[in-house]
């Protein structure tokens, strides 16, 4: 099992400015307002958004973020994300390669959204490690992947989850289950993890 290779994405970006057509179909707008709708805080402080593509994702995430670092491996999916999200000042879009090139500081929301599994067992490792450090106590990491085999990937949806679901550090919230994807929402711990309800006194 090895990681996708970068040529395979410059070759999906230099045909189409959009190739996984997440600005049209209804199925990734609708996944795209799930994830953001599973997000337990109303705001969060510093986000990080790492394989972030057009920035169609992004630009919802924005609404929710004082400051929201967004980064892609291909200078074309750079700069569609940086033109999409020219009017969010508080947004920035950077080239960098995950996870050998991670950001510094610390973050109190990551998104995982569709990156994981083209990562092979080492590098997958070193990501989730990376993303979990930089994860302030109490902060959330979401992961939403497609689950179907796909061939240019090095591994299942489901198994990315299965990874992350028995990575140190972090305690699952929220567990969405469709056919087509799965969506988990994680807290650092500790402090312990809790509802939302719990949070605001409603229990």
């Amino acid at each position: 099992m090895n990681s996708t290779p970068a040529e395979y994405f410059e070759a999906m970006y230099a045909a189409s400015k959009d190739p996984w057509s997440f600005e049209t179909r209804w199925y990734e707008q609708r996944k795209h307002t799930l994830t953001v709708a599973s997000l337990p805080r109303r705001r969060y402080r510093s986000a990080f958004e790492p394989g972030c593509s057009t920035g169609v994702l992004t630009r919802r995430l924005a609404e929710r973020c004082d400051r929201l670092l967004a980064a892609d491996a291909v200078p074309d999916a750079v700069r569609t994300a940086t033109d999409r999200l020219a009017e969010q000042p508080h947004v920035r879009v950077e080239q960098l390669r995950v996870p050998e090139q991670w950001p510094p500081g610390d973050f109190d929301l990551v998104v995982l959204s569709e990156l994981c599994y083209y990562f092979d067992d080492t590098t997958l490792d070193r990501l989730l490690c990376r993303a979990t450090g930089c994860l302030e106590p109490g902060g959330t990491l979401v992961a939403v992947h497609w689950r179907p085999t796909v061939a240019e990937h090095a591994r299942t949806g489901d198994d990315v989850h299965r990874v992350l679901a028995g990575q140190a550090g972090l305690s699952r919230t929220v567990r969405h289950e469709e056919s087509d994807f799965l969506l988990d929402v994680f807290i650092r711990v500790p402090p312990a993890a809790r509802s939302v309800a719990t949070h605001e006194g409603l229990r």
